[in-house]
């Protein structure tokens, strides 16, 4: 890092842009330049923050750091110059299909093709194969991959890949797996902790009786009286239904379910699993398992839905709603709002590497023949059916997370209270609402102000037209009239691209690296019949070596911060400059901090301590 002092004699009157270039010299040498402060002759001092590349013999012109909404601009010089910035900017992001029916991402084939201003400082990190190879490596389980197709002898086997790294959750996993509570917590606070709700009437295509689930219930009612007083909770995997699995390799057939479970909230208010099936039809070769069948048929039943539990945790809780979604936040910011919009300058930390990240994997890890497809049932195309599922489901207020957690019953502390995601989730929410209001008051006087704000307007339609692919159905707003609706709007982005992703992606390795509670695959077709099941043919059904080495190195590779990280509530990038907006910052790291405290207390002496809404483990933008 170098800092450079150049001194002007003459007097230049009121410094309005700064222009700036780089020479070329006999060899190609990007700059990347932070910011240039100006020291006028009666001493006072003007920030221009830049935190960009000047590449080739191009010049950037820069504003001064105050932050300025398009109705501020007066002269024809700045009006002009915000224009130009963001006609070069929509040239250089441009909206793409990646496949039908998908949220549109950027239009780029490979890392090297995106601006550099949004590229990995370096790509060699980012490189998925590598990094996967790598984690093989350090976990040691590349010894096992010249056996690809061949099974695992037994559970214990298992723990040949395993036991090279443990802590406290995945060798917790490993000991507890079989256990109906340890499968019934993971709903409350694994990796995938979105999708349980509260059960208020028994579908018809589950036909469990009272005579099935009595020897499961622990307040002597009937089961409707339990549904009534909303002690029944259901996970449906009914996307699941009608997708095609795996086909890539001809020398393993691969199978995927669409179950359903139901659960139940016990006396002591712990929720466990009572039945399970494992097709979206009744039907007699689609029999309802129970805790009270033979142990292997439950056990098999369950680890069937740990595995549909997989798939959608990967594809649509990770994939879509949040790398694919938090991609079109990104590319709306760079096309509608120009660097001098208060707007840019507060989300602009939450967008660092997405575009880049997301690249990078439609490169290597989601492509057809990426890596996606070497261990997971739903590799080959499955994931990309799923997503076109999915895309109905995508609403506004599903990323609104105290609504989302509301509209599934899952709001009660009270009634349920051990669901830690949805406790530490709705502080760190509310933390971030709130400094959304402080910045927005700062800049928008009004709502007036508010409505009048092409740009904000521009970029809000942008996210509905080619992110939601302009679909009604989706809530997301055409158009922003007043700071209430704006503050919710912004904490939508800002949640979603931090402590969303954290919630659902740092947990890997922790809940998924022992292969028996989250197979990525399964290599025989899910149980027709009751009492049949035997170790010997859940040990076949379960992942191959191979795969299980893949699956291992992709979940630990996955769940690694950034070298460098920025976590939630650091800028160290000064894109404001104003008093206001810094005191907003300071509070806002306040707040943060009094949450990490809480969430510190509340997790000591816990053997499943729950701690990726922790602030201070919440990276600020997807980057991973």
């Amino acid at each position: 890092v170098d800092s450079y002092d150049v001194t002007v004699e003459e007097d230049l009157g009121e410094i309005q842009l700064i222009k700036i270039e780089k020479r070329k010299y006999w060899y190609h040498d990007d700059w990347y330049l932070k910011y240039i402060t100006v020291k006028t002759p009666v001493g006072d001092y003007l920030e221009f923050p830049c935190y960009r590349w000047i590449t080739d013999e191009k010049e950037v012109v820069l504003r001064d750091g105050r932050a300025k909404l398009p109705r501020d601009d007066k002269t024809q010089i700045l009006k002009q110059h915000r224009r130009k910035e963001l006609e070069s900017r929509q040239k250089m992001y441009r909206w793409k299909e990646w496949h039908p029916g998908f949220p549109l991402s950027i239009d780029a084939h490979s890392h090297s093709e995106l601006p550099r201003d949004i590229q990995f400082d370096n790509e060699k990190g980012i490189d998925f194969i590598l990094n996967y190879t790598k984690a093989m490596e350090n976990l040691y389980v590349n010894r096992f991959m010249h056996m690809f197709q061949s099974s695992w002898s037994d559970f214990a086997d298992f723990e040949k890949i395993f036991v090279r790294i443990s802590n406290t959750i995945s060798e917790y996993v490993m000991q507890h797996w079989r256990e109906d509570f340890m499968f019934g917590y993971q709903f409350l606070n694994g990796c995938n902790p979105v999708l349980i709700r509260r059960c208020t009437e028994i579908p018809k295509k589950l036909p469990v009786t009272m005579d099935m689930v009595e020897c499961s219930l622990e307040r002597n009612l009937t089961l409707e009286e339990e549904v009534k007083q909303g002690n029944i909770f259901i996970v449906d995997y009914e996307l699941l239904d009608d997708v095609d699995a795996n086909k890539t390799d001809p020398c393993t057939i691969q199978y995927l379910a669409a179950p359903i479970c139901l659960l139940y909230k016990n006396l002591e208010k712990k929720i466990v699993p009572i039945a399970i099936q494992l097709g979206q039809k009744p039907g007699p070769d689609n029999p309802i398992f129970l805790p009270s069948d033979a142990t292997y048929d439950w056990l098999l039943a369950k680890i069937w839905v740990r595995s549909s539990d997989f798939h959608i945790h990967q594809t649509v809780t990770h994939l879509l709603r949040t790398h694919l979604v938090s991609e079109v936040f990104s590319i709306a910011m760079f096309r509608q709002l120009p660097a001098v919009h208060p707007l840019f300058k507060l989300l602009v930390p939450h967008m660092r590497f997405t575009i880049a990240i997301n690249t990078k994997a439609r490169e290597q890890l989601i492509c057809e023949c990426g890596l996606f497809d070497k261990a997971n049932a739903t590799g080959g195309g499955g994931h990309v059916q799923m997503v076109q599922k999915a895309m109905k489901d995508l609403t506004y207020s599903s990323l609104c997370f105290p609504e989302e957690i509301k509209a599934k019953g899952m709001d009660s502390k009270e009634d349920i209270p051990y669901y830690y995601y949805r406790d530490d989730g709705i502080k760190v929410w509310e933390a971030i609402k709130s400094f959304a209001e402080d910045v927005i008051h700062i800049y928008y006087e009004s709502d007036e102000v508010v409505c009048e704000d092409v740009e904000l307007q521009a970029f809000v339609k942008d996210i509905y037209v080619y992110g939601m692919r302009g679909v009604k159905a989706s809530g997301f707003p055409k158009m922003i009239r007043t700071r209430e609706t704006l503050a919710e709007y912004l904490t939508v982005i800002m949640f979603t691209t931090s402590a969303q992703h954290a919630a659902v992606n740092f947990g890997q390795y922790d809940w998924c690296s022992w292969i028996p509670n989250a197979p990525p695959t399964m290599r025989c077709p899910p149980p027709t019949e009751k009492g049949t099941v035997t170790i010997e043919q859940i040990v076949e059904s379960l992942p191959d070596r191979g795969r299980s080495c893949w699956h291992l190195g992709a979940v630990w590779a996955l769940s690694q911060f950034q070298e460098k990280e920025l976590f939630l509530g650091m800028y160290p990038d000064e894109h404001f400059v104003e008093k206001p907006v810094k005191e907003a910052m300071a509070k806002f790291r306040r707040n943060l901090d009094e949450i990490v405290n809480t969430i510190t207390e509340r997790n000591k002496n816990k053997k499943l301590p729950y701690y990726y809404l922790s602030p201070d483990r919440i990276p600020n933008s997807v980057a991973v």
